[in-house]
């Protein structure tokens, strides 16, 4: 199919045949699996997951290229295309929780990246892992470990709800047209309890958020205007970190052990 591209929906088709199918291995799908594929494009990843699965959702904002796959799975038995926004998907809804989780899949815009993990997230509880393709430099921010410097505030939103791993790099000239950047496929294994206990989520999340908006900071200093200079004093002491810590260094358990306290 000749289909040109739509620059504002972020639209980069995968085109190379064999990372394909080293995608669709990757992703280990069972026979009894039901599949929601997020931007199901032309149909190149449709025709090899639904083969593979017990049933696949195909989401497509793109009223054209709807029409197209409408047209081109017609009599597909365990294949449903669907006209929906992502972000606009309720998941909970569409896949009652009487059914087995869901695997998500997906070779997202890269620009909205972000609002669709924190989407995906919001419906955890019905979703066993999402398997995306993303920009590489962000796929080190999520995968990042304490102490590098890729590590921030949305690598513990998503490492406190999913364990990320990346499976494999993508080079740009897989996909028509071609990015400006690398690629990398990126497996978010959800977890059934989060990664640390927390009192409060909210609190949570907004000492992480601050503490990270200043990361060049010491964690003393950017944290002034949430938690007083005696709570940090006493974390400190009961946990035996440095006064002059900065952010990065903190893990999950060292933010969650602050908030509690």
């Amino acid at each position: 199919m000749l289909y040109k591209p739509k620059k504002y929906l972020g639209q980069n088709f995968l085109i190379d045949k064999n990372i394909q199918r080293k995608i669709v291995s990757a992703c280990d799908f069972k026979v009894d699996d039901t599949v929601l594929e997020i931007g199901a494009g032309r149909g190149e990843m449709t025709r090899y997951i639904k083969d593979k699965v017990a049933m696949l959702y195909a989401l497509e904002i793109d009223r054209g290229l709807y029409g197209f796959l409408k047209k081109e799975f017609e009599g597909e038995r365990n294949l449903k295309i669907i006209n929906k926004d992502i972000l606009k998907f309720n998941i909970n809804k569409f896949f009652p929780k009487s059914k087995n989780k869901i695997k998500v899949f997906g070779n997202i815009p890269y620009y909205i990246t972000s609002p669709i993990i924190e989407c995906l997230l919001k419906f955890k509880d019905r979703i066993d892992s999402v398997y995306i393709t993303v920009q590489k430099e962000f796929a080190l921010r999520i995968a990042a470990k304490p102490g590098s410097k890729d590590y921030g505030s949305f690598s513990c939103f998503v490492q406190y709800q999913s364990v990320p791993k990346i499976l494999f790099f993508i080079k740009k000239n897989s996909f028509y047209p071609a990015p400006k950047v690398d690629s990398c496929f990126l497996r978010l294994a959800i977890r059934s309890t989060a990664a640390v206990h927390v009192n409060n989520e909210r609190l949570f999340f907004k000492i992480i958020r601050s503490a990270f908006n200043q990361r060049r900071k010491t964690l003393r200093n950017s944290l002034l205007d949430i938690v007083s200079k005696d709570k940090l004093d006493d974390f400190f002491l009961k946990f035996s970190l440095s006064p002059d810590i900065r952010p990065e260094r903190l893990s999950l358990e060292d933010f969650a052990n602050l908030a509690n306290l």
